[in-house]
């Protein structure tokens, strides 16, 4: 790597290929079974694993169920870089299947269906050797004012916050846009009011491009945040639409080499839940991608 400084060398080398994963929402038409063989195939050296049909729906998943998963984690050679904890596709909720039931619903009752899956989901991470779970940034806000909602989401959280501490999982929130939390803005002023080191964000960086930050240059500032990694491309048009890493317009090559520059170590995870048709060919091609782009830079 010549002309590249000792030190940066070193933080490149934390992020080659072995640190990258693929979340397992991406296979949503295969068994959880399927989809740790099908990961694995790809060279991925993690999987993010999607707690929720038909994968591993804490709810309903049986001892032996949650066996299965370790033993075929195992026989793979996958570790497990996340627990998705943010979808929700078995609750069938016919608004949006993957916000809702939200932190903030008006109902109490169906906000406790988010909060008590998200207990199980830190349960399950513990279980399975997860260091943490995403969870989704405090819903739709509707009609209702920002601080009104963030108090809401504060209350209904810290019961979670506090099994977090208790299992020694990180619970880690995803600014999403269109949610009560879009911007890293918005997530520092959120956490501002947790004072727990159990409770971290997910980067995602395809949504920090959407809300205009470019993520880049937000990647320093959020680094005594950041816990995990998601990638995806976006458009230049900025809508949130998740693409393959490389077909959209978000510079990558900037993005992970400000990832290196602050020593972070821990998973990249490839998320493209659009591409339950193709999963293979997707994910296949963004770990090809991501291996250029870090090669490129001098690992």
């Amino acid at each position: 790597m010549e002309g590249v400084p000792l030190d940066i060398q070193a933080l490149f080398a934390k992020l080659s290929p072995m640190n990258l994963a693929y979340s397992s929402n991406a296979y949503m038409h295969f068994s959880v079974e399927q989809a740790i063989a099908r990961i694995a195939s790809l060279g991925y050296a993690g999987l993010e694993l999607l707690a929720d049909m038909p994968h591993a729906w804490p709810a309903g998943l049986l001892d032996e169920q949650k066996r299965a998963i370790r033993d075929c984690l195992g026989k793979h050679n996958l570790a497990v870089s996340n627990v998705n904890a943010f979808m929700m596709n078995a609750v069938a909720d016919p608004r949006q299947p993957y916000w809702h039931p939200s932190w903030i619903e008006p109902d109490p009752h169906y906000r406790a269906i988010r909060r008590e899956h998200t207990k199980r989901a830190l349960s399950l991470a513990k279980e399975l050797g997860a260091t943490s779970i995403q969870t989704e940034p405090g819903g739709p806000t509707d009609d209702r004012s920002w601080d009104d909602a963030a108090k809401l989401f504060y209350d209904e959280i810290m019961p979670c916050v506090e099994l977090a501490e208790t299992l020694e999982v990180l619970l880690l929130i995803e600014p999403e846009p269109g949610l009560l939390i879009e911007t890293f803005e918005q997530y520092l002023e959120f956490v501002d009011r947790i004072d727990s080191p159990w409770v971290g964000l997910n980067f995602d960086i395809g949504h920090a491009f959407c809300v205009g930050q470019d993520p880049q240059n937000w990647i320093a500032r959020m680094a005594p945040h950041t816990k995990h990694y998601h990638v995806e491309d976006i458009a230049a048009t900025r809508r949130h639409a998740h693409l393959v890493p490389g077909r959209g317009v978000i510079d990558f090559s900037a993005t992970i080499r400000e990832i290196a520059k602050t020593g972070y170590d821990g998973w990249i995870t490839v998320e493209l839940y659009p591409y339950i048709d193709n999963p293979d060919e997707a994910g296949r091609e963004a770990r090809e991608f991501l291996e250029r782009v870090i090669g490129a830079l001098g690992c």
